[in-house]
């Protein structure tokens, strides 16, 4: 199993992690897939997103699986009117990453990241390693620390 950009980070910070591999296809890039091929509950996979604030800045956000982003929410943590998802397109240029392996560690360009308050209360959280089929688990306040994250409400109420 190889080292992504996303461990060296956290390897540099000396921030204990667990990579994990997981079988994949292009058709179930999905936190539920991963949920089921790592054996965690679906809130405790967190999937990454690349959103742009006020048409300008683009911010990263990690929710859990089970959840939907709520932009208002993410716009308002983050100060801006409104906020819109980045086009599937647009991704990869802005991260580095590509869909089904967006990690909020290690992007190809600092963005800020907010991740959803509900990590808090897990002992540890998995999310991408940067590439699909690769999942690193890690305590969420590290996760916070390594990415200078804030932390809030983003999930739509269900």
């Amino acid at each position: 199993m190889k080292k992504t950009n996303a461990a060296r980070v956290l390897d540099r910070m000396k921030i204990a992690y667990e990579l994990g591999e997981y079988a994949f296809d292009e058709e179930h890039l999905g936190a539920e897939h991963v949920a089921a091929e790592i054996g965690l509950p679906l809130d405790q996979v967190f999937k990454t997103l690349v959103a742009r604030g006020d048409g300008r800045e683009v911010v990263m956000a990690c929710v859990p699986g089970s959840g939907d982003l709520d932009l208002k929410a993410l716009a308002a943590l983050a100060g801006f009117k409104k906020v819109e998802m980045v086009p599937l397109k647009e991704v990869q240029p802005l991260t580095g990453y590509i869909r089904g392996g967006v990690s909020p560690l290690a992007p190809k360009k600092a963005y800020r990241l907010f991740i959803d308050a509900s990590a808090l209360s897990f002992p540890f959280i998995s999310v991408s390693a940067g590439q699909r089929g690769l999942q690193i688990k890690v305590a969420p306040g590290d996760l916070v620390a390594a990415t200078g994250a804030l932390v809030g409400s983003l999930v739509k109420d269900r």
